[in-house]
Formats: structure tokens, sequence, C-alpha cells
């Protein structure tokens, strides 16, 4: 296997900053670092920034002209609508769930669709967002959420590494930076927790079942 320099990227840390000065070359030939040549990785790009706040900036913008774009095409209402949930949403998710976004921010991105979801379908402003995304109630509306389909993500993502049949990644503890607002580690705990309950509880009914038959 040949090693291609060009393919490859650099990158050279020194007291905790990046030095720029340094560089490395392989056959005479300079290796780009990763400032000159961002590297991609499964949609996930990787800079000399390694920090993920200006990806959040970025996708808000991406959400806000995603709208717009949306908006201003001759479609129905109705159809719009089908865009966004069918096509935008989904295409937000993935960077979402790739990079440390903070809940905040997709917060900011809701509320957006939100904002031109009620000028779609002609509903009240005055309409909270429960009603549009309640499964409960008895008229639902065939939308999805992106703040929750970003916290199932997140949820998702962790139990996926802490339940890894690598050993090596699951002795690792997963450390996933999204905000203060909203913990993944506490809400899965708690949701396992719920399941633990449900689980001696669903339990007990049946003991008690088998008693009744006897």
């Amino acid at each position: 296997m040949e090693f291609k320099p060009k393919k490859s990227r650099s990158l050279s840390i020194r007291k905790g900053k990046v030095d720029e000065a340094t560089t490395f070359t392989v056959a005479e030939q300079q290796i780009p670092t990763v400032s000159q040549e961002p590297v991609g990785s499964l949609g996930r790009w990787y800079d000399s920034s390694r920090k993920d706040t200006r990806r959040g900036a970025e996708t808000l913008e991406l959400a806000s002209e995603s709208l717009l774009a949306i908006n201003k095409c001759g479609l129905q209402g109705k159809f719009k609508i089908w865009c966004l949930q069918f096509m935008l949403i989904p295409k937000l998710l993935w960077p979402l769930l790739v990079y440390d976004i903070c809940s905040t921010t997709v917060e900011a991105i809701e509320a957006k669709i939100n904002k031109h979801t009620r000028k779609w379908l002609g509903i009240p402003p005055g309409l909270s967002d429960v009603a549009m995304y309640c499964l409960k109630a008895k008229l639902k509306l065939p939308m999805k959420s992106i703040l929750e389909e970003y916290k199932c993500s997140k949820a998702r993502l962790l139990t996926m590494l802490e339940e890894s049949d690598d050993p090596v990644v699951k002795t690792v503890q997963p450390s996933l930076r999204i905000g203060r607002k909203w913990k993944v580690i506490e809400a899965v705990d708690e949701v396992k927790e719920c399941l633990k309950m449900k689980e001696v509880t669903n339990c007990g009914q049946k003991q008690k079942g088998r008693k009744k038959g006897i």
C-alpha cells in the first residue's frame, strides 16, 4: 500500500495550542495541515479549532436558509410541510448528532420551524408547541419535533457507546457536551429506572393473576 501525503492531514499541538509553523513531510511531499485543508469523515469536519462551537451557528444558518427556500417555492402549505418533515429535518439531524451542539441552538431552530409551520398550515400564532406535537391529544398532527428527535438521537448515541461490544469503547466514559439545560446522561438513567419499575410492576401483576387462577 502506497502512502499518499496529499490525502493525509497533520496537526501539531504545543502547550495546548495549535502550532501552525510545524509541518511534516513524507518522500519530500508536505502533508497538509487541518488548518489548510479540513478533513471530513461520516459527515463530520475536523479543523484546527478542535471545537464544534461554530458548527451550531452553521446548522442554524442552514435551517434558516432552507426554510426560506421552501417558503419561496410555489407549493401548497401541506406540501411545504412534507418537504420540511421528510427532507429538511432529516438533513439537519445528522450534524446535530455528530457535532456537540447545545440544546439551546436546537430550540432556536425549532422556533424558526414552528413559525413557518403555523404560516403554512394557517394555524393561529397563539397555538402552543405542545398542541402541535402532542401525541396524546385527540387531534394529532403527523409532525415530529426536531428538538425531541435531537434528544432521542443523543440518547441512542449514549446508549450505543455504553453498551458497545468493543471493550475499549465500553470502558471509556462517553462525554456528550450538549449544554447545561438538558442532560442526556440523567435522561437516559431516568428512562432506565422507569423501565425497571415497569418490569417489576408487570411481574407483580402476573403473580397476582396467577393466584386468582389457582
